[in-house]
């Protein structure tokens, strides 16, 4: 399987390490470390230098509670780092759910977009169908990050995320996205409840059925610090756990903070097989 971006076919038979690039002051776990584009940077190749196989640079925090922020103040964060991101030879994923954004990334020639929106707000998804060759990433989400775990979702989650899912993933290739530039996302900690974030990697094979290739992130979130009552700067054991379960249940990219122990974990993880 490979997903097609801009730049690159990035071969999803072989587990992709997504490094996390916070370009924001208030993330939930390394807010502010990276802020500013040669803090940014520098992190960028320091995560490559770790082995991650493509960076996600973000202007955005999408925490539980976190405030919206002008597209001014996000592309003043973001620009800065996605073009010198984009000469560092690996794909570049922007996380960002803003269609100004999208665009002006895009431009610049980042190779995906990744939303937590699913290119729900404004013109996102005709930003997307407008591009040639650029890769997406779709997430669900129930609710929006200033309130979504205020009212988390009811019931059985798996068939609500695999139904949200397709349907947006069916609406972008009726735009005329190729299915192959397509990736799906479940939204650990996006609107669930620890157990059903749980329950979501159990049984996680199920979003593998449409046949999307599909990303997981469970990296320091809030459901691993409940299953092991660590703060969030002791999550790095239960991160590279969570990544490897994920991996072992058909998860094609994970993304993570921890990129060397999880690209470690993961050499460990291949000779086994």
């Amino acid at each position: 399987m490979l997903w097609h971006t801009s730049r690159f076919a990035i071969d999803l038979d072989r587990p992709q390490v997504m490094g996390i690039v916070n370009t924001t002051p208030d993330s939930f776990s390394d807010g502010g470390r990276h802020a500013g584009p040669g803090a940014a940077l520098r992190h960028c190749e320091a995560l490559l230098r770790d082995g991650a196989d493509l960076l996600d640079i973000g202007g955005e925090s999408t925490r539980p509670g976190s405030p919206p922020v002008p597209v001014e103040e996000e592309l003043a964060r973001v620009l800065p780092v996605v073009r010198g991101a984009v000469g560092l030879g690996v794909p570049v994923s922007v996380d960002t759910s803003k269609p100004e954004v999208m665009r002006a990334v895009l431009d610049l020639g980042a190779d995906i977009v990744n939303d937590v929106w699913a290119l729900r707000r404004g013109d996102a998804a005709a930003v997307v169908a407008a591009h040639p060759s650029c890769g997406v990433c779709l997430m669900h989400m129930h609710g929006e990050p200033g309130s979504m775990q205020v009212a988390p979702m009811e019931g059985d989650a798996l068939p609500q995320v695999l139904s949200f899912l397709e349907r947006h993933a069916e609406a972008l290739q009726a735009l005329g996205v190729d299915k192959s530039r397509i990736l799906l996302d479940p939204g650990i900690g996006f609107g669930k409840t620890v157990a059903q974030n749980f329950a979501l990697l159990a049984r996680q094979r199920a979003l593998l059925a449409p046949g999307y290739g599909l990303l997981a992130g469970w990296s320091r979130k809030s459901a691993l610090g409940a299953a092991t009552g660590l703060e969030v700067g002791e999550r790095l054991v239960p991160s590279v756990a969570a990544a490897l379960l994920a991996v072992e249940r058909g998860a094609h990219v994970v993304r993570v903070h921890d990129v060397r122990e999880t690209v470690q974990a993961l050499a460990v993880w291949r000779a086994a097989q």
